[in-house]
């Protein structure tokens, strides 16, 4: 079992490493007739890509992706669609020094445990690059979900960047994509530019919050028990690596409510059930509400840094480590086009899972 497949109706399956010819996913379960084009794909590979700015790692890849399969005549044909993006700027000879040797913090340790061999230029396929694939998936998925559901939209932003919060109060979704940090908040970005050069200056990495957010979903999808859309959700942005944390709504932050503040009341309007907080964000009993859903991770500082740490080689001898090469210093910040793409493809997988079961048919209120 090799568990490289997520999803249940729409199945994604990622391959490739940091250092090879090329990565990619191949996507079945897609349906037939849904308009779509590399360009398409493409929009959303470039807010992942490297080297865009001095805030992210200086790799120079263009992430140009090729589908290969699955669309004929610019429609997707109901068969797997093969995704293909090619490394170009590979500097495999940064990694020489600690092939023999594992990086505290990475997987290095763990891969070699398990398998017994290991792909130590950049990490082989615990890489973040690996992410490339996924967000190209998710490209798919959401030219499949404008086509069902034209309403749905999901943004996803940086709320935290280690002792650097937005404030709330001057949230300007419009803010998002104007600046290297995804986040919502212009009155920041200057002071967040700062606070990351210094960890920068330091040799050392920052660790951040995402907040993912998707309006439109229908209510009804999910299950009550092992399908939950919530727990679908969670295991999808664990999935992404340096994840360490995952909520749903109010999350951990729920330990200091009391049942009062938190029951998210409802009062009928004009056009359905109406609520009038979101606590549980957008998600009760698994199912969704048809309210926001709001996810939120929160992902580690970059293991790759420049100040020596202690660890051992392969021989079990003690060494000092040295990451070199080039690394992000807050490996968050392109975490956000990959919380956009594991939430469209897990909300376009229950939405189909729905139609399969109950072919959308829903409880009538009022």
């Amino acid at each position: 079992m090799s568990y490289n497949t997520f999803g249940h109706m729409f199945r994604v399956t990622t391959w490739g490493e940091s250092h090879g010819p090329a990565l990619g996913a191949t996507v079945d379960g897609c349906p037939p007739g849904v308009e779509i084009s590399e360009a398409f794909i493409q929009q959303f590979l470039d807010k992942r890509r490297p080297g865009q700015n001095k805030n992210t790692t200086q790799r120079q890849e263009p992430d140009a992706v090729r589908i290969l399969s699955g669309v004929f005549e610019g429609r997707t044909t109901g068969t797997p669609i093969q995704l293909m993006i090619e490394n170009t700027d590979q500097r495999s000879k940064d990694y020489g020094t600690i092939a023999q040797q594992f990086r505290p913090g990475h997987a290095d340790i763990t891969y070699h445990q398990k398998y017994g061999i290991r792909d130590y230029r950049g990490g082989g396929r615990s890489s973040a690059r690996e992410t490339a694939a996924r967000v190209a998936a998710g490209g798919v998925a959401q030219a499949v979900l404008r086509h069902l559901v034209p309403g749905l939209k999901i943004t996803g932003y940086m709320v935290q960047m280690g002792e650097k919060h937005i404030d709330r109060s001057r949230f300007d979704a419009a803010e998002i994509d104007r600046n290297d940090f995804f986040i919502p908040d212009a009155g920041s970005v200057e002071a967040w530019g700062d606070y990351l050069l210094e960890i920068r200056k330091a040799h050392s990495s920052v660790g951040a919050m995402i907040e993912v957010v998707a309006e439109g979903v229908p209510p009804g999808l999910g299950a009550p028990v092992y399908a939950k859309l919530d727990t679908d959700l969670a295991a999808a942005m664990m999935s992404i690596n340096a994840v360490k944390g995952v909520e749903i709504g109010e999350g951990m932050a729920a330990a200091l409510l009391t049942g009062v503040q938190n029951a998210d009341e409802i009062v009928m309007g004009p056009e359905g059930p109406e609520y009038l907080s979101n606590h549980a964000g957008g998600i009760l009993g698994g199912i969704s509400t048809g309210q926001p859903v709001v996810v939120r991770f929160a992902v580690k500082p970059t293991s790759s840094i420049l100040t020596p740490r202690r660890s051992i080689n392969t021989a079990g001898e003690e060494v000092e480590v040295v990451t070199k090469g080039r690394h992000d210093p807050c490996v968050g910040i392109r975490a956000v086009p990959v919380a956009e793409a594991m939430m469209a493809c897990v909300i376009l997988d229950h939405l189909l899972l729905d139609r399969g079961q109950t072919g959308g048919l829903r409880g009538e209120i009022g």
